[in-house]
């Protein structure tokens, strides 16, 4: 079984889906008492929401390359960032390592594959929905991204961090996520991406027909895949 190296904390509410999500999976697979092999690197996400808000994008990735450096020195065989928004530094950790890390992004395409989604919507913090880092990764599958209007995205990025990231479960702040899931459906979404690890604490498929993927599940599902493929 290989080791996988968690980059956590940001925030950490979402950091426990991972960790609990990984070792269900490795449970469901393996059987018996087995659980994963991991290590978690826990990061001060006051100090990366900082960084983000500045636009200093090249000091929070310095963190998260250190934090996936000592991930790697510990013994991880691949690396997992366990928050969307911070894979657009992806890159500048990869540089920084030499193993593998596993984009949430890639993993996040090949199940809209699977579901031969050609048209997807995408919530998450605004950075995710106004910049190219994600949407690029899902343009090069062939799928069309839409993202909410500016009132919306200004709504759901906002219900994220003034109210998810810190564990706040609001009923008029589902509403606001099912209503403007719903107006981006009508413009042809054929599912939508829960592009925000936090989302899936808010939303989920039962409380909307439309097909929902929550990237925080998908990509620990797949690290868990990962880490026990022979």
């Amino acid at each position: 079984m290989k080791t996988i190296g968690l980059i956590g904390g940001m925030s950490w509410e979402s950091t426990v889906t991972y960790y609990q999500v990984i070792n269900e999976t490795v449970k469901k697979e393996l059987g018996g008492l087995h659980s994963a092999k991991c290590i978690l690197y826990s990061v001060d996400f006051d100090e990366i929401e900082k960084y983000q808000s500045a636009g200093e994008w090249n000091k929070s990735a310095e963190v998260l390359a250190q934090a996936a450096s000592a991930l790697e020195r510990a013994g991880a065989d691949f690396i997992v960032i366990c928050t969307n928004t911070m894979h657009k530094v992806a890159p500048e950790i990869s540089r920084k390592i030499t193993v593998p890390l596993l984009h949430i992004a890639d993993m996040t395409a090949i199940e809209l594959k699977k579901s031969n989604i050609k048209k997807v919507g995408l919530l998450g913090t605004k950075y995710t929905m106004q910049q190219a880092f994600y949407k690029n990764v899902l343009q090069a599958n062939g799928i069309e991204v839409i993202v909410p209007d500016d009132a919306g995205i200004e709504v759901v990025n906002s219900i994220i961090y003034d109210e998810l990231c810190i564990g706040k479960i609001s009923a008029q702040s589902k509403a606001a996520y099912l209503r403007i899931i719903s107006e981006l459906s009508n413009k042809g979404a054929q599912g939508i991406i829960l592009g925000c690890t936090e989302i899936g604490l808010l939303v989920k498929q039962s409380d909307t027909t439309v097909p929902l993927f929550d990237t925080a599940l998908i990509h620990a599902q797949n690290a868990a895949l990962k880490s026990i493929e022979q």
